[in-house]
């Protein structure tokens, strides 16, 4: 392990940069604290559309050399998020990860970019009390176990957004946020999360009615009259067509975003425990990742024995806590991933749901592969089951229980 450098010794950082009000004030500081350093910024494209229009110009303009724009979408989806989707694993049963997986594939792209460019140090604007910091810098430890990490929210002397807002008007940065209306925003393509302000008292309804609040769909209440019907195939656990049309990855989502989010879909507020041992309030919009999940599940519910099912589910809360505790790049995410495609191997088919003011509604599942048998299941007369047998598996099944109770009897009349 390299011992931590001197701030003399850093002349190039590769920062992290979004272009939100963390990212927009370190540039400058930066600058400022490490020599006038340079600072070449890295923006990955995973889904923020707008957000990332005129950053070039805004780095550059704060003090940046250069700024990388890297589109990751079809990796993002491809690589994270349809392996997490295959294993089922939802954070704490409702929280399907959108920030969470995000940041290991932000993360190794920096560090590819921070290796070839040569670079000293590499920046990242979380919190010391948010579980991203966690998750950016054990990307770093897997890749360049030697970089050195600058944390500006651990060592500088802000405190607080609102200081941080104060700065940035002194240098001049603009923002795209105000004080009355600066909710702390994570968006991509599978999810938008809102923290701070209101949202921070879970006794607080969000303001899910209010215009701007949501911005991938509606509430619930605002959603059509009409139900949307939407058919989804798989193939081996991987989302292939919708409505019969095979399409990419990235295109399948933004369309399940676009029909989830007209029909009040995805919408979760969760108080949630962060890594870093505090509980946290957010809103989460998902609505494609919503439809995708239950879709995937409910086709499960046909492919998969019973056995498998069960401690699949087990494996599916595991492997919810290694993503949410940044756990990407380790053996043991790797070994579980192994072990999830082993069990895909037969979900495929197509799943139908109903979306209907924010309700997700089963209407109808097919697989080739189904070991659901209709034969065996019927309440009518069939020749394929002898219904005395249940006579002897109960027998056998309940003598642990029969024992125990002729023994506790035998004991009582001692």
């Amino acid at each position: 392990m390299s011992a931590k450098k001197d701030k003399s010794q850093i002349k190039k950082v590769v920062l992290a940069y979004s272009g939100g009000l963390d990212t927009s004030i370190i540039i400058p500081w930066l600058k400022e604290n490490y020599n006038n350093c340079e600072v070449i910024a890295v923006s990955a494209d995973v889904g923020q559309g707008t957000e990332l229009d005129g950053l070039e110009e805004k780095a550059i303009a704060t003090g940046a050399s250069k700024l990388y724009i890297e589109d990751l979408k079809k990796e993002f989806i491809e690589d994270f998020i349809f392996p997490t989707l295959k294993a089922g694993a939802k954070y704490e049963g409702d929280y399907l990860l959108g920030t969470s997986f995000a940041r290991p594939i932000i993360a190794k792209r920096i560090i590819e970019i921070a290796l070839e460019e040569g670079a000293d140090a590499i920046c990242h604007g979380c919190t010391g009390k948010g579980n991203d910091q966690v998750r950016f810098e054990l990307a770093i430890k897997a890749f360049a176990p030697e970089m050195e990490i600058i944390a500006p929210w651990r060592i500088w002397d802000i405190k607080s957004r609102e200081e941080e807002i104060e700065y940035a008007e002194a240098h001049n940065i603009p923002l795209k946020i105000n004080r009355e209306t600066n909710y702390s925003k994570d968006k991509n393509l599978w999810h938008l999360s809102h923290e701070g302000l209101d949202l921070e008292d879970p006794a607080n309804e969000p303001k899910y009615n209010e215009p701007g609040f949501l911005e991938l769909g509606v509430s619930p209440e605002m959603a059509p009259d009409k139900p949307t019907y939407v058919t989804i195939s798989f193939e081996k656990g991987v989302p292939v067509a919708i409505d019969g049309k095979k399409m990419g990855a990235v295109e399948m989502v933004e369309l399940l975003n676009k029909l989830g989010g007209e029909n009040g879909i995805g919408l979760a507020d969760l108080v949630e425990n962060r890594l870093v041992g505090m509980k946290s309030r957010g809103v989460y919009e998902t609505p494609g990742g919503t439809i995708l999940y239950r879709a995937h599940q409910v086709l499960e519910t046909i492919t998969l024995d019973k056995e498998t099912s069960h401690y699949k589910e087990l494996v599916a809360s595991r492997f919810a806590e290694l993503v949410y505790n940044g756990q990407w790049f380790t053996p043991l995410r790797e070994a579980l991933s192994a072990f999830v495609d082993n069990t895909q191997q037969r979900v495929t088919g197509d799943v139908t749901l109903k979306l209907y003011k924010g309700n997700l509604i089963n209407a109808g599942v097919t697989s080739p592969l189904s070991l659901y048998s209709e034969e065996f299941a019927t309440f009518d007369e069939d020749s394929v089951y002898d219904q005395y047998d249940a006579e002897g598996f109960i027998n056998l099944f309940g003598l642990p229980t029969k024992v125990k109770a002729l023994t506790d009897l035998k004991n009582k009349n001692k």
